[in-house]
C-alpha cells in the first residue's frame, strides 16, 4: 500500500491551508512513461465514486484504481535536495529509475 512520511504529510497540510484547500483530500496520479519511468502528479480534489480513499499520516488520499496499481508500495517524502531547496519525492519500486535507499 502507498504511504507518505510525516514530513510529507506536514507539508501537504501546510499547502492545503495556504491554498484554501483545507478539508480537501490529496489526489495522487501516476503515469508510466515508455522507458519505465513514472510521472507523478498531485493536487487537492473531491472524491469520485470510483476513487480509492485512505488516510496516510492523517492526510486523506485519493487515487484511481489504475493509479493505485502504479503507486502500490511507493513512499512519498518531502526532503531537502540542496541547501534550502525542498521537494516532494516518490520512492517507488515500480519506477525504472528507482534506487533502493541504503542504510
Amino acid at each position: 500500500m502507498f504511504r507518505m512520511t510525516g514530513q510529507a504529510a506536514d507539508q501537504v497540510r501546510k499547502a492545503a491551508q495556504q491554498s484554501g484547500a483545507g478539508g480537501m483530500a490529496l489526489r495522487l496520479a501516476a503515469h508510466q512513461q515508455p522507458g519505465g519511468a513514472i510521472d507523478y502528479r498531485m493536487g487537492f480534489d473531491e472524491a469520485s465514486d470510483e476513487d480509492i480513499r485512505f488516510t496516510s499520516e492523517g492526510v486523506e488520499v485519493l487515487m484511481t484504481p489504475e493509479d493505485a496499481a502504479l503507486l502500490n508500495e511507493a513512499v512519498m517524502d518531502f526532503v531537502e535536495m540542496q541547501p534550502g531547496e525542498f521537494q516532494f519525492i516518490f520512492l517507488n519500486p515500480r519506477d525504472a529509475h528507482y534506487t533502493p535507499p541504503t542504510e
